[in-house]
């Protein structure tokens, strides 16, 4: 069970974008995620009139690690630490470390 997930709510702790709240749009793979506006970089392209492409420069979102994230608690306004621990029932819950109070999904 992985402590991010798409669609969860994130906090940059590190980096040029530290500070920055977004929400998770896609894994890359098992340690990179894609930001909503978080790492976004400016990419220079050419024009390429035989696939259609206009040239110019465009905005282009690229990965961030994970340990570079926290994920948001809105009980406290901050990043905050994630556990995963499991109920009677068997089913593995996500949980805030400073609270104990099960992530929303």
């Amino acid at each position: 069970m992985e402590k991010i997930r798409k669609g969860d709510e994130v906090v940059v702790i590190t980096g040029r974008d530290k500070g920055k709240r977004g929400t998770v749009l896609r894994r890359i793979n098992d340690q990179s995620l894609l930001v909503e506006g978080v790492n976004v970089v400016l990419k220079h392209t050419r024009p390429n009139p035989m696939k259609g492409v206009e040239g110019g420069i465009r905005e282009k979102t690229l990965p961030i690690h994970r340990s570079n994230l926290m994920l948001f608690n809105p009980a406290t306004g901050r990043g905050d630490r994630v556990g995963i621990r499991s109920l009677q029932d068997g089913t593995k819950v996500r949980f805030f470390k400073s609270s104990g109070e099960q992530v929303r999904a």
